[in-house]
């Protein structure tokens, strides 16, 4: 079990980092990212302090965490900059707050974090034809969420990905301890969200590699 998108009270979620990381681990997962809220105005203090929470962790090495953020709010002209500057900064993986049908995310969203090649592009929302192609092409994730409201449109996004070839994730965008579910819970939710077993092994199997992938560039293997 893996979680790519979670929220500490660094931002909007009522837990410290480290209560986050070690609630992940006693249920079962193999790594988790913290990736915090984040616009102009606190990047850089968030992840100065989740790479130091996670240097911790990881030396204690109980579970792999992985120091990140979720651009929110961020007019998609500055998304990319906004994005490279997480990553000059030391964040790991990086995520951004899709167009989800509960939150008013300006249109172009999706489409200005694509382009900008993050990892995951969070509940997408009535994600396009064009955009769920361009995913597909440029190797972002959609994600499957297990949070309500944004899992609204779940199916939908099932569904483009699927027919365009786009990778697909499963996130819990935890917030409260309620929120990290079991993997049988979060399985059934995918699975409801109409991915047959071979995609939700697929999905999981993504996370897993983009895991990899972080820990090679970090020689944290």
């Amino acid at each position: 079990m893996i979680d790519l998108h979670t929220h500490t009270f660094m931002s909007d979620g009522t837990l410290p980092p480290s209560e986050v990381i070690r609630r992940a681990a006693l249920a079962g997962y193999e790594a988790v990212a913290l990736t915090d809220h984040v616009d102009a105005a606190n990047l850089e203090a968030v992840i100065s302090a989740l790479i130091r929470v996670c240097q911790v962790a990881n030396r204690h090495g109980a579970i792999y965490a992985i120091p990140g953020v979720e651009i929110t709010y961020v007019p998609p002209p500055f998304i990319a900059e906004t994005a490279a500057a997480a990553r000059r900064l030391g964040a790991q993986i990086v995520v951004v707050h899709g167009e989800t049908l509960t939150e008013p995310v300006e249109e172009g969203t999706n489409r200005a974090a694509i382009e900008a090649g993050v990892e995951i592009l969070a509940h997408p929302g009535l994600i396009s034809d064009e955009d769920a192609a361009l995913a597909a092409a440029r190797g972002v994730a959609l994600e499957i969420t297990t949070r309500r409201g944004h899992a609204y449109t779940n199916g939908h996004v099932a569904v483009l990905a699927r027919r365009f070839g786009a990778r697909i994730v499963i996130d819990n965008d935890a917030h409260t301890p309620g929120d990290i579910l079991s993997q049988a819970f979060s399985d059934r939710i995918a699975r409801g969200a109409g991915l047959t077993p071979a995609e939700l092994a697929a999905a999981r199997g993504n996370s897993r590699e983009l895991v990899a992938r972080i820990r090679r560039r970090t020689g944290s293997e």
